[in-house]
């Protein structure tokens, strides 16, 4: 009996700033698909999503603050990709509509805030390394900081326990509970400044957001690596 496995869909600025997601999942079995800017308008998200299992929400460029009906902030430094920002909505409405499990790091986080109607901080500063890059794949320069996951979240329960957490942080937008999307639930905080670390949605079967970067093993706790396992299993039981 053949074992059916998942294809990712991965939509990213550029297929180098995908490579350590891609990588991970391969090694687990899973098939990915790179999705990029120049796939939308081409086709509709149903094409680009046919066959496929799950969502991955990498990293990458600021969220344009016109989609949460904010002018951008002339002093936030801000580095957006429009085109990216449309091609994400489109996949990322189309999968929770399905209710297709859904994994959603950094930017993927602020993204599905966005999309859920919630709003951003256009510079939260203090969460990287100011004169580095947020979105970079190969940047070495990383600020770190504690946070607390919630008993009872489901990235709790994927990773294997709850509680404090030195973890990665190479962002500048971000969201405190006056942005949050009032259809999602906050599961884990920045210690420092109670910035939101971790969003989850209560209507839909799996959908993990994180703050921080999975993706960079080394610089979050081992036991991290079980969300993109969960991530592959439960995009591969997906019907």
């Amino acid at each position: 009996m053949l074992c059916h496995m998942a294809i990712i869909a991965i939509p990213s600025c550029s297929a180098r700033n995908a490579t350590r997601y891609t990588n991970i999942l391969k090694t687990l079995g899973a098939e990915t698909r790179l999705l990029t800017p120049k796939d939308d308008g081409r086709r509709t998200a149903a094409d680009m999503m046919n066959g496929v299992g799950g969502l991955m929400l990498p990293g990458g460029p600021d969220v344009d603050p016109i989609l949460y009906d904010e002018q951008p902030d002339t002093q936030a430094g801000l580095e957006v990709d429009r085109a990216l920002d449309d091609l994400d909505l489109g996949l990322l409405h189309h999968a929770l509509e399905r209710d297709m499990p859904i994994l959603a790091f950094c930017r993927g986080m602020q993204l599905l805030n966005v999309a859920c109607g919630g709003q951003l901080v256009q510079d939260v500063p203090g969460h990287r390394i100011e004169h580095g890059t947020s979105s970079s794949p190969d940047s070495t320069e990383v600020l770190y900081h504690q946070i607390y996951l919630s008993p009872g979240s489901k990235a709790a329960a994927v990773i294997g326990m709850a509680g404090f957490f030195k973890v990665n942080s190479l962002h500048h937008q971000g969201l405190f509970e006056a942005q949050r999307s009032p259809r999602l639930m906050s599961t884990a905080y920045s210690v420092e400044d109670g910035l939101i670390e971790g969003l989850e949605s209560p209507n839909h079967s799996w959908v993990i957001g994180l703050q921080c970067h999975p993706e960079r093993q080394k610089e979050v706790p081992g036991i991290f690596a079980n969300l993109f396992v969960a991530f592959q299993e439960r995009a591969d039981s997906y019907e």
